[in-house]
């Protein structure tokens, strides 16, 4: 028999006067789960106290060596970044009780916080109401936190607070007591053992099918809970609360057949020929012919090596081809390309006659710069045969390196040349700017230079008449003197020459090479700047004084004057074994009047007496050392002019005198074919700095 105390005589709570006690209303049942006529309310002590709720004090705690207040002030309260909060403590006095003193290993922000245990702690929380933070349907026990839970570093950490579990809504029963002590909690079905539950169906709380009754003992009473048999799993506090564990399910349960079977499973070994296939989860064919595999395996892999070497090679080539695509672009704008197509787009003129190549163009048209199209070297860089897709063939001038303060100045001189329309003047059809130096292309010249005319070997049975010489120089000088006051701008060419002087397939001359040339205002009469040229044809009061004019190119071309005359070199070497110089040689000779037995024995046999003073009394004046002193090119032009229109008159009057204007032409065989360029005069030039 079993009596509950209640209040009945009062509307409220109270009778319950200790300070840690709680009221509560009376159950309708009593705790074998029999109603009760009775109703009302009564008091109990908190949970951790026990004594008469009813009197003042009179519930006391159960614990003894738990001390509710602090009996020392001033206690540290931080360990590193971790606040230790009361119950806890890390000096005497400081904690609640033994269990809640704490370690400190020093106080400064690296600091680490250790139980009695040195289980290291990570975190401490102090909350103000229960909480639920572990349950075990089970084993039937969880725990609840009071005061405060500790979480402590112990290999894994894990959160302790665990929402309720549906279980506790849906049982059938409703008699369900928990009893303990402080901290952890056990829970039962009801305080009755197995037998006795058992005898009672209507409350018995095993419901479910497949569940088992189990003892809980201990000091005070006997009681008992559910679990499920082994092989099931659930809730064993409902109906079908437990259900069949599938063991199949579960990985490599069975290394063969599996069978699952109500609570349990049974395995069967493989069929003949198969294996289990701990991937797969079953049984597989066993493979029976390793060589058509290791055939098939090979191939793939070869495949596999030749398919990734492929794409190596094509992401290679992409790649390359991409860095050289940009590198051309940089030298584009390194080598002043937008400065250049927008001079020429400013010019209709040089717009029509006037190309910026591609680096792609010209090495398609000289067969990506073959040695075997090099058709001239010298101090300058080399010169390379080629044919454009239009079928034009084209000189490429491939310099050495220059400065990159003269980038800009070369762009303004190619605006200029491609302005310049003189029919013995070389054609510049454009120029390549996507090369760390900038390439020039050229009209393809093709009987090559005045100076391989007049200095071949006689034996070769080549030569020009002196009507022919007379021509040429009158044509250079036209083509100097056109440069020097006719264009939009004056040039000064700085190394005229004999191998400066190309000759077409009709032996016009075309003056070439204007690498050394210098613009100039027209209203500017010399500029200063270091000396170029070629020695032996070099200026001297341009060496001397860096001084360069129009006159400079006058005492070039009175150089080729005397090269026409005695058809030697501007330096050679005397016939005592000494090197002089052809300009001191003739100047010499011309002083002492005796020029006619220096001339060239050709010139002696086919130009008149008159022609030979005048051609001799002018290169005089062009090779003074004065500057001022010279003729200037108009006037050079203006004398030979007259001497050629004198020999013309002459050979209509003589028509025996007419074959002396005729070229003579070549009789070995082959030498009809050769070929020269417009800078073959670089395999007899010396330069000096600009």
């Amino acid at each position: 028999m079993a009596f509950t105390t209640g209040c009945m005589d009062q509307p409220t709570c109270a009778a319950c006067v200790s300070e840690h006690a709680e009221c509560s209303h009376s159950d309708p049942q009593d705790a074998y789960g029999a109603p009760t006529t009775t109703s009302g309310y009564y008091c109990t002590c908190h949970d951790g106290y026990s004594g008469n709720p009813y009197i003042l004090h009179g519930c006391s705690s159960n614990d003894k060596g738990y001390n509710p207040i602090p009996s020392r002030a001033n206690c540290t309260r931080w360990c590193g970044k971790i606040n230790v909060e009361f119950p806890f403590g890390l000096e005497e006095g400081c904690f609640a009780r033994d269990e809640f003193h704490l370690h400190c290993t020093n106080m400064t922000s690296s600091a680490a916080l250790f139980t009695q245990e040195k289980q290291q702690v990570i975190r401490l929380q102090i909350k103000k109401k229960e909480q639920v933070i572990d349950i075990n349907v089970n084993e039937g026990t969880f725990n609840v936190t009071a005061a405060a839970h500790l979480s402590v570093y112990n290999g894994t950490f894990r959160p302790y607070s665990i929402p309720l579990p549906p279980w506790l809504q849906q049982a059938q029963q409703s008699h369900i007591w928990a009893y303990g002590y402080f901290f952890f909690y056990k829970l039962v079905a009801a305080h009755l053992s197995c037998a006795e539950a058992q005898q009672n169906r209507s409350g018995y709380a095993c419901v479910s099918t497949n569940s088992k009754c189990v003892e809980v003992s201990d000091e005070v009473m006997s009681s008992y809970r559910c679990r499920c048999f082994d092989g099931f799993q659930g809730n064993p506090y409902i109906q079908n609360g437990c259900q069949d564990i599938d063991e199949c399910l579960q990985p490599n349960k069975c290394k063969g057949i599996c069978h699952n079977t109500n609570g349990s499973f049974s395995c069967t070994a493989c069929p003949h020929k198969t294996e289990y296939d701990p991937l797969k989860m079953q049984c597989t064919k066993i493979k029976q012919e390793p060589l058509l595999l290791g055939i098939i395996i090979g191939l793939s892999c070869g495949f596999g090596v030749l398919l990734l070497s492929f794409s190596a090679v094509l992401f290679t080539r992409r790649w390359k081809k991409n860095v050289q695509k940009q590198l051309r672009t940089n030298y584009f704008r390194k080598n002043q390309g937008l400065l250049l197509e927008t001079l020429i787009s400013s010019d209709e003129t040089a717009n029509e006659n006037t190309k910026i190549f591609s680096l792609q163009e010209l090495e398609k048209a000289t067969n990506n710069f073959d040695p075997t199209r090099i058709i001239g070297r010298g101090g300058h860089g080399m010169v390379y045969k080629g044919i454009l897709s239009d079928q034009r063939v084209i000189a490429v001038k491939k310099s050495k390196v220059i400065e990159q303060s003269e980038i800009s100045q070369f762009i303004n001189e190619v605006a200029v040349l491609t302005q310049i329309k003189h029919r013995n003047i070389v054609k510049l059809f454009g120029c390549c700017l996507e090369t760390e130096v900038p390439l020039l292309v050229y009209d393809y010249v093709s009987s090559g230079s005045l100076s391989e005319v007049l200095h071949a070997d006689e034996s070769d049975g080549f030569s020009l008449s002196w009507g022919d010489y007379l021509r040429i120089a009158l044509e250079t000088a036209g083509a100097l003197s056109y440069l020097h006051s006719s264009a939009s701008i004056s040039i000064f060419h700085r190394d005229v020459k004999s191998s400066n002087i190309l000759l077409d397939v009709n032996y016009t001359a075309k003056v070439s090479d204007f690498g050394a040339s210098r613009l100039v205002p027209i209203d500017q009469t010399h500029i200063v700047t270091n000396v170029q040229g070629t020695f032996g044809y070099l200026d001297p009061e341009y060496f001397r004084t860096r001084h360069l004019n129009g006159k400079s190119d006058v005492y070039s071309f009175g150089v080729v004057l005397v090269e026409l005359l005695l058809k030697m070199k501007p330096v050679f070497t005397s016939e005592s074994g000494t090197i002089k110089s052809l300009t001191n040689y003739f100047l010499e000779e011309f002083n002492e009047g005796s020029i006619t037995g220096i001339v060239n024995s050709q010139v002696l046999e086919e130009a008149t007496e008159e022609e030979i003073n005048s051609i001799a009394s002018l290169a005089q004046r062009c090779l003074r050392l004065c500057g001022e002193d010279r003729p200037t090119m108009k006037e050079v032009e203006t004398e030979l002019q007259t001497l050629r229109a004198n020999r013309v008159t002459l050979c209509q009057e003589d028509p025996r005198n007419e074959e002396q204007m005729q070229p003579r032409l070549p009789t070995r065989p082959g030498d009809s074919q050769r070929r020269y360029s417009l800078e073959i005069e670089f395999m007899s030039s010396a330069s000096l700095p600009r």
